[in-house]
Formats: C-alpha cells, structure tokens, sequence
C-alpha cells in the first residue's frame, strides 16, 4: 500500500523488532494469555519480477540476513505461536533449509509450494494438518486451533496484532488485517477514459495477517474450485464462499506494509538499521578512567536518542547481553594493546545465538599523545584492519576510535558520542577497520 507521495506507507519504529534472542518473548500483552495453540503459514514461492531482481525479494539479504528470516523471526519471538510453515518454490527448498539452519530458526518447517499461491497456502495448511504423524501421535491432537497466514515480505508485523487476529479468529472462525485505502479507486472505461470512482470512505485495503480456526480454513481448500487456485488471491473470500463464515476485519498498523519494489528492500533496511541503533553495552574493564568517559558518554548520547548499558566485562550475569545486545562499544584507557579487542571478538563470536544481523564493536581507546607500543601491538591502522578483516566474515562490525587525553571531557565524549552513534546507525561495509581520530 502507498501513501500519496508514491510511497508505502511504513511506522519509523517497528515496536520491538530485533530486541529479543530468536525464540522468546519478553513483551507480552499486559494481562493477555493466549491459551489455544496457535500456528503459522508464510507463503513465500513468489518470483519477485516487480522488484526488477533476479533473486526473489524473500531470499534477498541486508545487514547480513535476508528478507524472510526477518520475517520468521517477527513470529519467533511470541512465546505462543507454536510453530510456522514455510512454503517456498520447489527449486528453493535447499535454499529455504539452509537460511533455517544458518540463523538457527526453531519450530520452523518447509514446505514445496504450487503453481500458484492459493495452491501454495494450501499446502501449508496441510502439512499442520499431518504434524506428529512421523512421531505415531495422532495428527489430529496436534493440529493448531487457529492458522496465522502471512506475507514472508511484511516482517514488521508486532505482537500485540498479532494476539487481535488471532483471537478474533478462534471467536469468529476467520479475521483479517485491513487498512484505509489513501487513493481514490476509479474504474475505466475499454476506450482508456473514467468510467466512475468509489467512495474511498466506505472501501478498506485487505492485508496480511489474516486467521482462520483450521476447520474453516481446510474446509475452504477442500470445497473451492480449480478457478480459485488459479485466479484468486483472497483468503477471507474462500472462508465467506464455502464455509459461510463472515471474517472479522481488525484496522492494523502501518508496520504491515509489504516490501513489493527493489526501493522497499532499502527501505526495510533503514527501518532495520535505526531498529539497531537504539542501544549499546559500553565495556569499561577495571579502569576508572574509562568508567568517568562511560557516565560521559551516557549523557552525550541522550541527546541522540540512544541508550548505553555500562558494564565492567561481559562476565557472569553481564553475559546476558551477548544475547540481546548488537552494539559494542569497548573502552580502553592509557597503554593498552589489542588482546582486549581480540577478547570481545571472542565472545561475540562464540555466542552463536546471537549471530545472523550484522554486529557492530566499537573500539575507543583514549591515549596520551607520547603512548609507546605495547607487547609490539599499538593502536596502528594495520593492525586494527587485520584484526576488523577477520571479524567481518563472522558477521561482526569492527571499528576504531583513536581519542587523545583532555581535561576536556565533556567535549571528547560528545565528539565520541558523536562518531559512535552515526557508526551505529550506519553500519557501514566501507568504514570497518578504520581508526578514526576523535
């Protein structure tokens, strides 16, 4: 959907997009519980030929992660989604398991797709039909109560939607996501002229997510016809048509908009960016130095809108944010050496979990002017472009701050502030490994 400057129509903040570990949820509806299990289809065998690409749009990758998995891990996060159906292209099967597997995705299946997409959900639905078969439990125990389908190109939807559309689903038997249509639709004449518009008032634009109880939906395949699964798209309607059942339309947020064209990729990846940009764990080691530039950079960086956890090491109960954190900034003060970035590198690589969007470690070394090498390692631009070569192919950001001893510090930490946030925001390919001067 778009606005009327062309563009689609997009929230700046995804609610709580990419804060969470992959597979759990903190954030969850203040005294909402859903009690029924809940499961989700995302098809996604699309060829993507409006986005000019030669990779579909689902499998195309920004910030080291493509499209879909993005996707997959908006509904991850919601403790109680069950599991979700992934339908893709036969000739994408092997492509599909092998983003499941690199990004470590739970409760996630793939399924092979059909000609067309109402043949593809259909598959889906019912491959949740057959789950616990393979383990000789009954397939009928297992199937979900309420079906979530959703565009695998819309990976901002946020929870708190999801909870209305699931529950008007179980009370109606089908719910659907619409939203006010923001360009007069008008029908034409063969000749090409105006033949009369439509009151934009009364019209709403269907979106995804939609619901559906499993009965209503699997009944819905099994009684339309083979002019549906060519030529319809619409989900709702089969509810209405074959099984009588009126959906209830539920008004959803901006987020729900769908990355259609190749401009909505760099789009989607300025949402993701800024998502990231919010927060940083600042390390500060045993050095009081460093700790007094860390309650300075806390103040400089209220200013950007940005939060700064401080932290001695990311030992213990720190280890946490290893999980939950993207942004790094280490603090080194006086003569100091690059084991202590090394070190970081490390953990960050070792926690795979948290491994699939790009991280960023910031390294600021505050340094008096006349500071000797130490165990042969200063801070040389060389050594920290080994040092940031070898982490980007593990999916991590390295980048050098170089900032001289000042009784000024309230204007070092700014200029630092400074530096890291637009560092942060930017997660820039072509800065990694520079030492910039502060």
């Amino acid at each position: 959907m778009q606005s009327d400057n062309g563009e689609p129509d997009r929230a700046a903040h995804p609610g709580i997009f990419l804060t969470n570990e992959a597979g759990k949820s903190d954030h969850q509806p203040a005294g909402r519980c859903v009690d029924f299990p809940v499961s989700v289809v995302l098809p996604a065998g699309g060829t993507g030929e409006r986005t000019g690409l030669q990779t579909p749009k689902q499998f195309c990758s920004f910030l080291g992660r493509p499209l879909i998995s993005y996707t997959i891990q908006a509904f991850e996060r919601v403790s109680w989604i069950q599991s979700v159906v992934v339908v893709v292209a036969k000739e994408n099967t092997d492509l599909m398991i092998d983003i499941i597997q690199r990004f470590q995705h739970g409760k996630v299946r793939v399924v092979a797709g059909g000609s067309t997409r109402h043949r593809s959900i259909c598959n889906g639905v019912l491959a949740l039909g057959e789950e616990g078969e393979d383990e000789g439990r009954s397939a009928a125990a297992d199937r979900p109560k309420v079906v979530i389908i959703h565009d695998a190109v819309r990976p901002f939807v946020e929870e708190d939607f999801l909870y209305k559309i699931a529950m008007a689903a179980k009370e109606q038997g089908a719910a659907g996501a619409i939203r006010p249509l923001v360009s007069t639709v008008i029908a034409t004449t063969s000749e090409g002229y105006l033949d009369h518009s439509l009151e934009r008032a009364k019209y709403r634009a269907s979106e995804m997510p939609q619901g559906f109880t499993y009965d209503v939906i699997c009944q819905a395949y099994q009684r339309c016809s083979e002019s549906d699964f060519e030529f319809g798209t619409e989900c709702l309607h089969l509810a209405l048509q074959y099984c009588g059942t009126n959906a209830k339309l539920v008004e959803g947020p901006p987020t729900l908009w769908k990355v259609t064209y190749k401009r909505d990729l760099a789009a989607a990846e300025s949402i993701v960016k800024e998502s990231l940009s919010r927060s940083a764990c600042v390390i500060t080691g045993a050095s009081t130095g460093a700790v007094t530039l860390a309650d300075a950079l806390q103040k400089a960086v209220g200013a950007l809108d940005m939060e700064l956890d401080v932290i001695p090491d990311l030992t213990g109960d720190n280890a946490r944010y290893l999980l939950k954190e993207w942004n790094f900034i280490q603090l080194s003060v006086g003569y100091s050496c690059l084991s202590e970035v090394e070190a970081i590198n490390v953990m960050l690589e070792s926690e795979s979990k948290a491994v699939g969007v790009l991280r960023l470690f910031l390294w600021v070394h505050l340094s008096s002017t006349d500071e000797p090498s130490v165990s042969g390692r200063a801070a040389e631009p060389a050594a920290i472009m080994d040092l940031a070569s070898a982490a980007k192919l593990r999916n991590i950001l390295l980048y050098g701050i170089q900032l001289h001893q000042s009784k000024r510090w309230e204007r070092s930490a700014l200029r630092v502030a400074e530096i890291a946030s637009a560092l942060i925001r930017d997660r820039s390919p072509a800065l990694v490994g520079q030492l910039l001067q502060a």
